[in-house]
């Protein structure tokens, strides 16, 4: 949910990347075999303390790599790509793509692109969880400005166009 993974690859990428998309993009793609099962609070590391305590609650985790997992038939497992036609046999409400002005959030469960959130907008923003306020017809967020967190409430237009993904 947004609520939840947006803050975090915010922070990581102000602090923990230091504002580099491409270390960013090596650790949460390209350094991983199969895939995410959570991300964790390792992802601020070098984030001031208070963000820290704000986003967390003081409580600390790992993130956690699918790393573990064992095929039926014993082979490896392989990466997983979310695409159009598996995101729904993955069983995945959220996606969020890396681009290089901020993340785009997609409710896969109604959507398959969505608004951009820039990078430099605050962590703490109070981010809202209900699809509608993610469409792709709608306005997205603004650089700088924190979005509605009122359930139905719509992000603000975006001022720079809307580019491809990177990966």
């Amino acid at each position: 949910m947004p609520s939840h993974h947006l803050p975090l690859l915010l922070a990581a990428y102000q602090y923990r990347f230091g504002r580099d998309i491409e270390a960013m993009c090596r650790h949460l793609i390209d350094d991983v075999a199969v895939g995410w099962e959570e991300l964790g609070t390792d992802l601020l590391d070098d984030a001031p303390p208070a963000l820290v305590a704000a986003l967390t609650g003081g409580e600390r985790w790992p993130s956690r790599s699918l790393d573990h997992l064992v095929t039926p038939d014993g082979s490896p497992p392989v990466r997983m790509s979310v695409t159009d036609e598996t995101a729904d046999a993955q069983d995945m409400e959220w996606g969020y793509v890396l681009h290089k002005e901020g993340v785009e959030v997609i409710s896969l469960l109604h959507e398959d692109t969505g608004p951009i959130v820039s990078w430099s907008i605050d962590p703490r923003t109070a981010f809202n969880d209900h699809p509608t306020a993610w469409s792709c017809l709608g306005p997205a967020p603004s650089r700088g400005r924190q979005l509605n967190s009122a359930p139905g409430a719509a992000p603000t237009k975006a001022g720079t166009p809307r580019v491809s993904a990177r990966r």
